[in-house]
């Protein structure tokens, strides 16, 4: 009970015999179970048929007073001041013994707190109500991190679609696909414009909870329009004339705008001297306000972008810290990392058009420059601040190029460094653009379930 005798417990998982295989904190009370468990102090239950489904705790809850007393392991909790024997929960070893059932501080909350006392005796007055909620909320915390609902398999999906699931609509696929493709090319969007806007939409995608993406275009609606990492303005601007080609297609602005984005790739290699196709998949539908949890999609904001070479404020976290952490939260390998990192930034796409990192002479063209000049001895780099470098010529001194601590990782850090003295190899431009291309296409496709 509470904090047992430490000399009964047994060594860690890792500090364990092999015997243990792995399983550890063996308790070597006489059982381990029951009443010679080890607790975290708290003695009780909170019903009085704490194992059957009712509506105990409300009835419990909102039909007793309660005082602050010490548990027989010295745990603060509370009891009800005066309760009738046939409501006492039973011993858990011998139903014989009954004893006082117990509240912790955020039990009391729920009867004390006027907005929480309101919801439980709603609850208590109407248990199939509760019931109902229960049984949404239960679905919904054991399903939140499942993704949309494309993800679930199985007979008990459920027919019904919950906004918490970032419905998107099907979207068409019934359209000329080279028509769009050109209507984009012939209009007066920059390549920088077509492909940051096609990141910005497809990099909110959440590894961790299958969230974000490009599918649904929600970067067209609150809260994404706003966010500052997406440069609002020029935004709504590129959004405008993406926008009018899906009307005039049929093809959703969603597809437009990643076939917008592998359209400016595509450019980009050919200036480079190679002539590739992005893959691409149509399909991707339109989401509506109305399908938006704004609060929720608030959680995606990005804070930081290494890819852009883009934060929005100093933080404790160093530059390349954060990018790693995008980088894992998007699903994304290092060496898929750097070949996106390179090519960013000699495409033009940093946030707000800073030529941080922008190391070449022909911006636009998905080249290795950025490999080949940061890994050039006849530089080296001078820090300006917290943040900023400047890369100089060892003989002249004269300032070539600026940088930031998300560029200089890939020539500081052993690992990085070896990809980068990869791509920066003569014989390696080709397989540079046709790396960059898979990870594109992956980062794009990264919330298209229904490829699977």
């Amino acid at each position: 009970h509470g904090n047992g005798n430490a000399d009964l417990l047994g060594a860690e998982p890792e500090g364990a015999g092999v015997e243990e295989q792995g399983l550890g904190w063996n308790n070597k009370t006489s059982r381990g179970v029951g009443s010679d468990s080890v607790t975290s102090g708290l003695e009780g239950a909170w019903t009085s048929r704490p194992t059957e489904w009712d509506n105990g705790y409300f009835n419990m809850l909102l039909n007793h007073d309660w005082e602050l007393q010490k548990s027989p392991a010295g745990a603060w909790q509370w009891e009800p001041v005066a309760i009738k024997e046939e409501d006492m929960p039973v011993n858990t070893e011998d139903a014989s013994i009954r004893q006082n059932p117990i509240m912790t501080d955020a039990d009391m909350a729920m009867k004390m707190d006027p907005a929480y006392r309101k919801i439980s005796e709603r609850f208590h007055a109407d248990p199939a109500y509760f019931d109902e909620v229960f049984a949404r909320a239960w679905f919904k915390l054991t399903h939140r991190d499942m993704g949309p609902k494309a993800r679930y398999i199985g007979p008990d999906v459920p027919e019904e679609n919950l906004l918490w699931q970032d419905p998107v609509p099907a979207g068409n696929t019934n359209y000329d696909i080279d028509a769009v493709k050109a209507q984009i090319t012939s209009s007066d969007l920059s390549l920088g414009d077509m492909v940051s806007t096609a990141w910005d939409s497809a990099r909110t995608f959440r590894g961790s909870d299958m969230r974000g993406g490009a599918n649904g275009a929600r970067i067209r609606l609150a809260p994404q329009k706003d966010w500052e990492g997406n440069e609002p303005a020029r935004l709504a601007r590129v959004l405008g004339v993406l926008e009018s080609i899906a009307a005039k297609t049929g093809a959703s602005v969603a597809d437009v705008i990643v076939l917008a984005g592998n359209v400016g790739v595509e450019q980009a290699a050919k200036a480079a001297g190679f002539d590739v196709v992005v893959p691409f998949a149509a399909g991707r539908g339109d989401a509506v306000d109305e399908m938006t949890d704004i609060e929720s999609f608030e959680m995606l904001e990005p804070l930081h972008d290494g890819f852009r070479n883009w934060i929005k404020k100093d933080y404790t976290v160093s530059p390349e810290e954060l990018l790693l952490d995008r980088t894992q939260l998007m699903g994304l390998t290092a060496p898929e990392m750097t070949a996106l990192i390179g090519g960013m930034r000699v495409i033009g796409t940093n946030h707000g058009g800073s030529s941080h990192g922008v190391f070449t002479d022909h911006v636009g063209a998905l080249t290795n420059d950025f490999f080949s000049n940061l890994t050039d001895m006849k530089y080296t780099w001078v820090p300006t601040g917290k943040n900023g470098y400047e890369i100089r010529d060892r003989k002249t001194g004269s300032v070539k190029w600026t940088a930031t601590r998300a560029d200089l990782v890939f020539g500081s850090n052993s690992i990085l460094r070896s990809y980068a003295e990869h791509y920066a190899q003569d014989d390696n431009k080709e397989k540079f653009v046709h790396d960059f291309v898979a990870a594109w296409t992956k980062v794009m496709n990264a919330d298209r379930f229904d490829l699977d």
